[in-house]
């Protein structure tokens, strides 16, 4: 039974500035108040194609804490470096996917790769959160980089394009990511008249984002930057490109369980808020310069 779609919606209206590196629109929950819609997901930022030109200081985010679930950051074009205060640090390049979990607490800053900053040209990118069950929010942090030559890709039959599966599995393949919950997290790509099918499971949250070109999905025709929002009704989806085109799916099993958030710390009390204010401000997230 196809997977009935809810709505598809266009682009935000305004974009904010992540530090100064990152003009991103933000899908949800900006677009969706709805908690239990999204999740596991918390949060989608998308920055659209956009040309910073060249800068000798690389532009990005300072130094700044994450406790309580994961930061998924795919890259398009242009390339990203981060560093941890775990002592983690690397260079995201298109195509690559930097899957952070911070889980106990971290400090983290991300910006544009050197070489990247000092020439510029167009930066496109998404940053994802994904929550952690309570059972797995102290987690250890660590850090997956998952390079775009090594993930398990699906070609699509009749020069369909291509599928990098990120997360969870397809067609029997799994994905690179190690992940807490069921999720499945595809970057697809997509020649024009080229298509795919495959199930996602009934009551997974599942969505697509349009980074670029003209599809149909289940028969409903999706345009750039628009974000089609699924029924927990039906397993099938079939998608087929009327352009060359380039598109995130995402799926994954609801957690839950509650949600208390303050900006990067996401737990399931306001007691266990304080705390994490409490061990970021006393300093147990360690140094990060």
């Amino acid at each position: 039974m196809k997977k009935k779609i809810l709505q598809v919606v266009s682009r935000p209206g305004r974009y904010g500035m992540v530090g100064d590196g990152f003009r991103v629109f933000n899908y949800f929950p900006g677009m969706i108040s709805d908690r239990k819609l999204v999740s596991p997901f918390l949060m989608l930022d998308f920055n659209p194609a956009y040309d910073f030109g060249p800068s000798e200081q690389p532009r990005g985010v300072d130094v700044h804490p994450h406790k309580g679930f994961e930061t998924v950051t795919i890259a398009y074009q242009g390339s990203v470096a981060h560093h941890d205060s775990s002592g983690n640090s690397g260079v995201i390049h298109p195509g690559d996917v930097q899957w952070m979990t911070a889980g106990a607490g971290i400090l983290h800053k991300e910006y544009h790769e050197t070489n990247f900053s000092k020439a510029g040209g167009p930066f496109e990118m998404v940053q994802l959160w994904v929550n952690l069950p309570k059972k797995d929010k102290l987690t250890p942090p660590k850090y997956q980089a998952l390079e775009a030559a090594k993930m398990n890709k699906i070609t699509l039959p009749e020069n369909g394009g291509y599928v990098n599966i990120i997360a969870g599995e397809l067609n029997g393949k799994a994905g690179s990511a190690i992940t807490f919950t069921p999720i499945n997290v595809y970057d697809v790509k997509l020649n024009a008249n080229g298509s795919m099918e495959f199930d996602t499971p009934e009551k997974h949250n599942t969505f697509i984002l349009v980074i670029n070109g003209k599809v149909e999905v289940n028969g409903e025709a999706a345009d750039t930057h628009q974000f089609v929002i699924f029924k927990n009704e039906g397993e099938s989806i079939s998608i087929k490109a009327q352009t060359d085109s380039v598109l995130l799916v995402l799926s994954g099993e609801p957690i839950d369980e509650p949600i208390a958030q303050y900006g990067p710390f996401v737990m399931n009390t306001q007691e266990e808020l304080q705390e994490a204010f409490q061990e970021y401000q006393s300093g147990k997230f360690g140094v990060l310069n």
